[in-house]
Protein backbone atom coordinates (compact mmCIF):
# COMPACT_ATOMS: atom_id res chain seq x y z
CA UNK A 1 0.00 0.00 0.00
CA UNK A 2 1.08 3.81 -0.37
CA UNK A 3 1.24 6.79 1.98
CA UNK A 4 -2.46 7.59 1.20
CA UNK A 5 -3.74 3.92 1.65
CA UNK A 6 -1.45 3.28 4.68
CA UNK A 7 -3.35 6.49 6.37
CA UNK A 8 -6.56 5.13 5.41
CA UNK A 9 -5.85 1.73 6.83
CA UNK A 10 -4.39 3.38 10.21
CA UNK A 11 -8.18 5.40 10.23
CA UNK A 12 -9.80 1.76 9.89
CA UNK A 13 -7.53 -0.15 12.35
CA UNK A 14 -8.14 3.20 15.24
CA UNK A 15 -11.99 3.02 14.36
CA UNK A 16 -12.21 -1.11 15.29
CA UNK A 17 -9.48 -0.89 17.86
CA UNK A 18 -7.38 -3.43 16.15
CA UNK A 19 -3.73 -2.87 17.41
CA UNK A 20 -0.94 -2.15 14.72
CA UNK A 21 1.60 0.00 13.77
CA UNK A 22 0.93 1.52 9.39
CA UNK A 23 4.48 2.23 8.85
CA UNK A 24 6.56 2.29 5.82
CA UNK A 25 8.61 -1.36 5.20
CA UNK A 26 11.41 0.85 5.03
CA UNK A 27 11.57 3.50 7.71
CA UNK A 28 14.35 6.39 5.54
CA UNK A 29 11.57 5.82 2.08
CA UNK A 30 8.15 7.22 2.79
CA UNK A 31 7.34 6.79 -0.73
CA UNK A 32 7.40 3.53 -1.00
CA UNK A 33 5.30 0.35 0.30
CA UNK A 34 4.21 0.42 3.33
CA UNK A 35 2.75 -1.98 5.85
CA UNK A 36 1.11 -2.85 9.45
CA UNK A 37 3.60 -4.07 11.91
CA UNK A 38 3.06 -4.64 15.82
CA UNK A 39 5.76 -2.19 17.16
CA UNK A 40 6.96 1.55 15.77
CA UNK A 41 10.19 0.43 16.32
CA UNK A 42 11.88 -0.73 13.20
CA UNK A 43 14.61 -2.70 14.63
CA UNK A 44 11.88 -5.16 16.61
CA UNK A 45 8.62 -5.01 14.49
CA UNK A 46 7.38 -7.71 13.68
CA UNK A 47 4.91 -7.10 10.11
CA UNK A 48 1.34 -8.47 11.05
CA UNK A 49 -0.41 -7.08 7.69
CA UNK A 50 -2.05 -10.24 7.18
CA UNK A 51 -2.98 -10.67 10.87
CA UNK A 52 -4.65 -7.26 10.86
CA UNK A 53 -6.25 -7.66 7.68
CA UNK A 54 -8.41 -10.98 9.20
CA UNK A 55 -8.79 -8.93 12.57
CA UNK A 56 -10.72 -6.32 10.04
CA UNK A 57 -12.85 -9.00 8.55
CA UNK A 58 -13.65 -10.76 11.62
CA UNK A 59 -15.02 -7.03 13.02
CA UNK A 60 -17.07 -6.47 10.11
CA UNK A 61 -20.63 -7.09 9.81
CA UNK A 62 -22.05 -9.31 7.22
CA UNK A 63 -25.51 -9.08 5.56
CA UNK A 64 -28.14 -11.03 6.80
CA UNK A 65 -29.01 -12.87 3.75
CA UNK A 66 -32.53 -13.29 4.95
CA UNK A 67 -32.95 -9.70 4.07
CA UNK A 68 -31.41 -9.45 0.87
CA UNK A 69 -34.21 -7.76 -1.72
CA UNK A 70 -35.18 -10.32 -4.59
CA UNK A 71 -35.81 -13.92 -4.88
CA UNK A 72 -33.44 -16.07 -3.53
CA UNK A 73 -34.14 -19.42 -4.77
CA UNK A 74 -36.16 -20.57 -7.68
CA UNK A 75 -36.13 -19.92 -11.16
CA UNK A 76 -37.06 -16.41 -13.13
CA UNK A 77 -39.63 -17.62 -15.49
CA UNK A 78 -40.01 -14.69 -18.46
CA UNK A 79 -43.59 -14.22 -19.42
CA UNK A 80 -44.98 -15.51 -22.15
CA UNK A 81 -46.68 -13.51 -25.28
CA UNK A 82 -50.00 -15.38 -25.32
Amino acid sequence: MNAEEARQVDAVLRRLGIHGVVAPEDPENAAGPWRVYDTADPETRKDVTADALVAVVAKTPRPDPRSAHGPTRGFVVPPTDD
